[in-house]
Protein backbone atom coordinates (compact mmCIF):
# COMPACT_ATOMS: atom_id res chain seq x y z
CA UNK A 1 0.00 0.00 0.00
CA UNK A 2 2.79 2.23 0.62
CA UNK A 3 4.45 2.21 -2.54
CA UNK A 4 0.80 2.52 -4.17
CA UNK A 5 0.84 5.72 -1.98
CA UNK A 6 4.68 6.78 -2.94
CA UNK A 7 3.92 5.94 -6.78
CA UNK A 8 0.86 8.09 -6.66
CA UNK A 9 2.32 11.24 -5.11
CA UNK A 10 5.11 11.03 -7.46
CA UNK A 11 2.77 11.53 -10.55
CA UNK A 12 0.97 14.19 -8.82
CA UNK A 13 4.66 16.17 -8.14
CA UNK A 14 5.33 15.48 -11.86
CA UNK A 15 1.91 16.13 -13.24
CA UNK A 16 2.31 19.35 -11.03
CA UNK A 17 5.76 20.25 -12.72
CA UNK A 18 4.58 20.07 -15.91
CA UNK A 19 2.18 22.56 -15.39
CA UNK A 20 4.26 24.98 -13.05
CA UNK A 21 6.26 26.14 -16.21
CA UNK A 22 8.95 29.08 -15.49
CA UNK A 23 6.69 32.58 -15.96
CA UNK A 24 6.50 33.82 -18.88
CA UNK A 25 5.93 30.80 -21.02
CA UNK A 26 4.11 33.17 -23.48
CA UNK A 27 3.27 36.25 -24.65
CA UNK A 28 2.45 38.83 -22.23
CA UNK A 29 -0.27 42.04 -22.81
CA UNK A 30 0.87 44.95 -21.36
CA UNK A 31 -1.92 47.40 -21.44
CA UNK A 32 -1.95 51.14 -22.00
CA UNK A 33 -4.50 52.79 -21.52
CA UNK A 34 -4.16 55.55 -23.41
CA UNK A 35 -3.87 55.98 -27.55
CA UNK A 36 -0.19 55.19 -28.93
CA UNK A 37 2.04 58.23 -28.96
CA UNK A 38 3.00 60.02 -25.75
CA UNK A 39 5.20 59.75 -22.84
CA UNK A 40 2.62 56.76 -20.91
CA UNK A 41 3.21 55.12 -24.69
CA UNK A 42 6.73 55.55 -24.51
CA UNK A 43 7.41 54.01 -21.67
CA UNK A 44 5.50 50.90 -22.01
CA UNK A 45 7.47 50.11 -24.89
CA UNK A 46 11.13 50.83 -23.35
CA UNK A 47 10.02 48.22 -20.58
CA UNK A 48 8.39 45.79 -23.37
CA UNK A 49 11.09 45.72 -25.28
CA UNK A 50 13.69 45.14 -22.42
CA UNK A 51 11.56 42.52 -21.00
CA UNK A 52 10.99 40.41 -23.95
CA UNK A 53 14.58 40.46 -24.55
CA UNK A 54 15.77 39.67 -21.34
CA UNK A 55 12.93 37.03 -21.12
CA UNK A 56 12.20 35.61 -24.84
CA UNK A 57 8.57 35.92 -25.08
CA UNK A 58 6.79 38.63 -26.64
CA UNK A 59 5.38 41.78 -24.56
CA UNK A 60 2.86 42.96 -26.45
CA UNK A 61 1.73 46.82 -26.18
CA UNK A 62 -2.20 47.19 -26.16
CA UNK A 63 -3.77 50.89 -26.48
CA UNK A 64 -6.59 50.28 -24.79
CA UNK A 65 -8.06 54.36 -24.66
CA UNK A 66 -11.11 55.51 -23.84
CA UNK A 67 -13.58 56.78 -20.87
CA UNK A 68 -10.62 58.93 -19.88
CA UNK A 69 -8.23 55.86 -19.44
CA UNK A 70 -10.74 53.95 -17.59
CA UNK A 71 -11.65 51.16 -20.26
CA UNK A 72 -7.98 50.01 -20.26
CA UNK A 73 -7.64 50.27 -16.15
CA UNK A 74 -11.33 48.18 -15.74
CA UNK A 75 -9.49 45.32 -18.17
CA UNK A 76 -6.15 45.10 -16.02
CA UNK A 77 -8.40 45.05 -12.42
CA UNK A 78 -10.45 42.26 -13.87
CA UNK A 79 -8.21 40.36 -15.51
CA UNK A 80 -5.99 36.82 -14.39
CA UNK A 81 -3.69 37.66 -11.25
CA UNK A 82 -0.90 35.56 -13.41
CA UNK A 83 1.60 37.68 -14.56
CA UNK A 84 0.25 37.54 -18.01
CA UNK A 85 -1.66 41.21 -18.16
CA UNK A 86 0.16 44.52 -17.17
CA UNK A 87 -1.15 48.06 -16.93
CA UNK A 88 1.15 50.94 -17.71
CA UNK A 89 -0.66 54.59 -16.63
CA UNK A 90 -0.57 57.98 -15.48
CA UNK A 91 -1.96 58.94 -12.51
CA UNK A 92 -5.31 59.35 -13.33
CA UNK A 93 -5.49 55.74 -12.70
CA UNK A 94 -5.70 56.86 -9.03
CA UNK A 95 -7.26 60.41 -9.62
CA UNK A 96 -10.53 58.96 -12.05
CA UNK A 97 -11.52 56.35 -8.95
CA UNK A 98 -11.10 59.34 -6.62
CA UNK A 99 -12.89 61.60 -7.97
CA UNK A 100 -15.77 59.45 -9.53
CA UNK A 101 -16.82 55.81 -8.71
CA UNK A 102 -15.67 53.59 -11.15
CA UNK A 103 -15.32 49.96 -11.77
CA UNK A 104 -12.40 49.35 -10.17
CA UNK A 105 -10.28 50.33 -6.86
CA UNK A 106 -6.57 51.22 -7.83
CA UNK A 107 -5.66 49.93 -4.18
CA UNK A 108 -7.66 47.14 -3.61
CA UNK A 109 -7.62 45.80 -7.53
CA UNK A 110 -4.21 46.36 -8.86
CA UNK A 111 -0.70 45.37 -7.52
CA UNK A 112 1.72 48.12 -7.76
CA UNK A 113 4.60 46.93 -9.65
CA UNK A 114 6.44 50.52 -10.12
CA UNK A 115 6.60 53.70 -10.21
CA UNK A 116 8.15 54.88 -13.65
CA UNK A 117 8.90 58.47 -13.97
CA UNK A 118 7.49 61.40 -12.39
CA UNK A 119 7.93 65.27 -12.61
CA UNK A 120 6.17 68.79 -11.32
CA UNK A 121 3.88 70.74 -13.10
CA UNK A 122 4.59 74.34 -13.45
CA UNK A 123 1.78 76.97 -12.47
CA UNK A 124 1.67 79.14 -15.13
CA UNK A 125 -0.34 82.56 -15.52
CA UNK A 126 -1.25 84.75 -18.47
CA UNK A 127 1.34 87.23 -19.25
CA UNK A 128 -1.11 90.21 -18.22
CA UNK A 129 -1.58 89.25 -14.98
CA UNK A 130 0.38 91.21 -12.39
CA UNK A 131 1.98 88.03 -10.23
CA UNK A 132 5.40 86.51 -10.44
CA UNK A 133 4.94 84.02 -7.63
CA UNK A 134 2.18 82.05 -5.42
CA UNK A 135 1.01 84.03 -3.00
CA UNK A 136 0.73 87.38 -5.20
CA UNK A 137 -1.43 85.24 -7.04
CA UNK A 138 -3.46 83.81 -3.93
CA UNK A 139 -3.60 87.76 -2.88
CA UNK A 140 -5.00 89.10 -6.03
CA UNK A 141 -7.48 85.92 -6.55
CA UNK A 142 -8.84 87.66 -2.34
CA UNK A 143 -9.41 90.66 -4.38
CA UNK A 144 -11.13 90.09 -6.95
CA UNK A 145 -15.03 88.90 -7.09
CA UNK A 146 -14.77 85.43 -7.64
CA UNK A 147 -11.42 85.17 -7.61
CA UNK A 148 -9.39 84.12 -10.26
CA UNK A 149 -9.93 81.17 -13.11
CA UNK A 150 -7.73 78.45 -13.94
CA UNK A 151 -8.50 76.29 -16.72
CA UNK A 152 -7.85 72.43 -16.83
CA UNK A 153 -7.77 69.53 -19.39
CA UNK A 154 -11.32 68.15 -17.98
CA UNK A 155 -13.50 68.17 -15.02
CA UNK A 156 -12.09 65.46 -12.62
CA UNK A 157 -8.37 65.77 -14.21
CA UNK A 158 -5.37 65.93 -11.96
CA UNK A 159 -4.94 69.36 -13.13
CA UNK A 160 -8.39 70.36 -12.18
CA UNK A 161 -7.64 68.40 -9.04
CA UNK A 162 -4.14 70.15 -8.12
CA UNK A 163 -6.15 73.51 -8.88
CA UNK A 164 -8.44 72.96 -6.36
CA UNK A 165 -6.13 72.03 -3.61
CA UNK A 166 -4.29 75.13 -4.46
CA UNK A 167 -7.10 77.14 -4.11
CA UNK A 168 -8.00 75.61 -0.95
CA UNK A 169 -4.53 75.35 0.74
CA UNK A 170 -4.40 79.48 -0.13
CA UNK A 171 -7.63 79.94 1.13
CA UNK A 172 -8.04 81.72 -2.43
CA UNK A 173 -11.15 81.90 -4.52
CA UNK A 174 -10.60 80.38 -7.39
CA UNK A 175 -13.26 79.45 -10.30
CA UNK A 176 -12.16 76.22 -12.52
CA UNK A 177 -12.89 76.45 -16.12
CA UNK A 178 -12.43 72.61 -17.96
CA UNK A 179 -12.08 72.36 -21.82
CA UNK A 180 -11.89 68.88 -23.32
CA UNK A 181 -7.47 68.48 -23.25
CA UNK A 182 -4.56 70.78 -22.66
CA UNK A 183 -4.61 71.60 -26.25
CA UNK A 184 -7.41 73.48 -25.89
CA UNK A 185 -6.64 74.88 -22.06
CA UNK A 186 -3.49 76.43 -22.94
CA UNK A 187 -4.64 79.49 -25.98
CA UNK A 188 -7.32 79.97 -23.12
CA UNK A 189 -4.31 80.93 -20.49
CA UNK A 190 -2.04 82.50 -23.28
CA UNK A 191 -4.96 84.33 -24.78
CA UNK A 192 -5.98 85.64 -20.98
CA UNK A 193 -9.70 84.06 -21.24
CA UNK A 194 -8.24 82.22 -18.29
CA UNK A 195 -6.07 83.38 -15.58
CA UNK A 196 -3.69 80.61 -14.80
CA UNK A 197 -3.65 76.58 -14.81
CA UNK A 198 -1.00 74.02 -14.20
CA UNK A 199 1.08 72.42 -17.01
CA UNK A 200 3.46 69.65 -17.51
CA UNK A 201 6.89 70.58 -18.60
CA UNK A 202 7.11 69.25 -22.15
CA UNK A 203 4.19 71.46 -23.68
CA UNK A 204 4.35 74.40 -21.07
CA UNK A 205 8.18 75.35 -21.60
CA UNK A 206 8.15 76.45 -25.31
CA UNK A 207 4.78 78.89 -24.37
CA UNK A 208 7.29 79.97 -21.09
CA UNK A 209 10.09 80.54 -23.13
CA UNK A 210 8.62 82.41 -25.70
CA UNK A 211 6.64 84.74 -23.67
CA UNK A 212 3.27 83.77 -24.35
CA UNK A 213 2.97 82.62 -20.49
CA UNK A 214 4.42 83.40 -17.56
CA UNK A 215 5.92 80.33 -15.37
CA UNK A 216 5.80 81.33 -11.16
CA UNK A 217 6.50 78.12 -9.37
CA UNK A 218 6.51 74.35 -9.86
CA UNK A 219 3.91 71.70 -8.24
CA UNK A 220 6.58 69.46 -6.86
CA UNK A 221 7.57 69.36 -2.82
CA UNK A 222 11.14 70.67 -4.02
CA UNK A 223 12.79 71.96 -6.49
CA UNK A 224 13.13 70.63 -9.82
CA UNK A 225 16.41 69.81 -11.02
CA UNK A 226 15.07 70.50 -14.62
CA UNK A 227 14.01 73.86 -14.01
CA UNK A 228 16.26 75.20 -10.67
CA UNK A 229 15.37 78.71 -11.16
CA UNK A 230 11.53 78.47 -10.50
CA UNK A 231 10.43 78.20 -6.69
CA UNK A 232 8.36 75.16 -5.78
CA UNK A 233 4.37 76.07 -4.24
CA UNK A 234 5.67 74.13 -1.19
CA UNK A 235 8.23 76.87 -0.04
CA UNK A 236 4.89 79.30 0.41
CA UNK A 237 1.90 76.77 0.45
CA UNK A 238 3.68 74.22 3.20
CA UNK A 239 2.54 70.64 2.48
CA UNK A 240 1.48 71.39 -1.54
CA UNK A 241 2.43 68.79 -3.48
CA UNK A 242 1.28 67.65 -7.09
CA UNK A 243 3.51 65.41 -9.46
CA UNK A 244 2.66 63.63 -12.33
CA UNK A 245 3.81 60.06 -12.39
CA UNK A 246 3.98 57.26 -14.77
CA UNK A 247 4.01 53.85 -13.46
CA UNK A 248 3.41 49.82 -13.76
CA UNK A 249 0.23 47.58 -12.13
CA UNK A 250 -0.13 44.04 -12.35
CA UNK A 251 -3.82 42.83 -11.04
CA UNK A 252 -4.48 42.14 -7.41
CA UNK A 253 -3.23 39.22 -6.36
CA UNK A 254 -0.13 38.18 -8.86
CA UNK A 255 2.60 36.25 -7.22
CA UNK A 256 5.43 38.36 -5.55
CA UNK A 257 8.20 36.96 -7.14
CA UNK A 258 6.46 38.16 -10.50
CA UNK A 259 6.02 41.36 -9.12
CA UNK A 260 9.50 41.90 -7.95
CA UNK A 261 11.32 40.40 -11.70
CA UNK A 262 8.91 43.16 -13.11
CA UNK A 263 10.20 45.95 -10.94
CA UNK A 264 13.79 45.03 -11.14
CA UNK A 265 14.00 44.38 -14.62
CA UNK A 266 11.99 47.90 -15.37
CA UNK A 267 15.07 49.68 -13.47
CA UNK A 268 17.66 48.46 -15.93
CA UNK A 269 15.58 49.54 -18.73
CA UNK A 270 15.21 52.94 -17.55
CA UNK A 271 18.85 53.06 -16.40
CA UNK A 272 20.45 53.59 -19.92
CA UNK A 273 22.17 56.90 -20.72
CA UNK A 274 19.99 56.98 -23.79
CA UNK A 275 16.23 56.86 -21.74
CA UNK A 276 17.74 59.24 -19.68
CA UNK A 277 18.67 61.81 -22.05
CA UNK A 278 15.07 61.24 -23.29
CA UNK A 279 12.93 61.91 -19.78
CA UNK A 280 15.74 65.17 -19.22
CA UNK A 281 14.58 66.53 -22.36
CA UNK A 282 10.55 65.59 -21.80
CA UNK A 283 11.51 67.59 -17.82
CA UNK A 284 10.57 64.43 -16.18
CA UNK A 285 12.97 61.91 -14.02
CA UNK A 286 12.82 58.04 -13.57
CA UNK A 287 11.93 57.01 -10.55
CA UNK A 288 12.34 53.51 -10.39
CA UNK A 289 10.40 52.31 -6.74
CA UNK A 290 10.13 49.33 -4.62
CA UNK A 291 6.19 47.96 -5.23
CA UNK A 292 5.94 48.28 -1.70
CA UNK A 293 6.79 51.94 -2.20
CA UNK A 294 4.80 52.82 -4.77
CA UNK A 295 1.59 50.98 -3.29
CA UNK A 296 1.48 53.55 -0.16
CA UNK A 297 1.85 56.38 -2.69
CA UNK A 298 -0.96 55.32 -4.35
CA UNK A 299 -2.74 55.20 -1.33
CA UNK A 300 -2.15 58.39 -0.21
CA UNK A 301 -2.89 59.99 -3.73
CA UNK A 302 -6.26 57.77 -3.46
CA UNK A 303 -6.90 59.12 0.17
CA UNK A 304 -5.50 63.04 -0.62
CA UNK A 305 -8.19 63.17 -3.93
CA UNK A 306 -11.12 61.97 -2.24
CA UNK A 307 -10.95 63.87 0.78
CA UNK A 308 -10.26 67.10 -1.04
CA UNK A 309 -13.40 66.22 -3.40
CA UNK A 310 -15.11 66.61 0.16
CA UNK A 311 -13.57 69.27 1.57
CA UNK A 312 -14.04 71.35 -1.28
CA UNK A 313 -17.54 70.05 -2.11
CA UNK A 314 -16.33 69.72 -5.73
CA UNK A 315 -19.16 68.83 -7.97
CA UNK A 316 -19.05 66.76 -10.91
Amino acid sequence: MNIHRFAAAAAALACAAAHAQPWPDRPVRVIVNVAAGGGVDTLARICAQHYAAVWGQPFVVDNRAGAGGNIGAELVAKAAPDGYTLLVSSATVVTNAATRAQAYDPVRDFAAVTKLTANPYIVVVTPALPVRTVPELAALAKTRPGGLSFASAGTGSILHMGGELLALMTGAPMTHVPYKGVAEAYPAVVSGQVDWMLGSPISALPLIKTGRMRGIAVTSPTRSAALPDLPAVAESVPGYDVVAWFGMFAPAGTPPAIIARLNAEAKRALATPEVARRMEAEGTDVVVNAPSQFAAQVKAEYDKWRGLVGRAKIKF
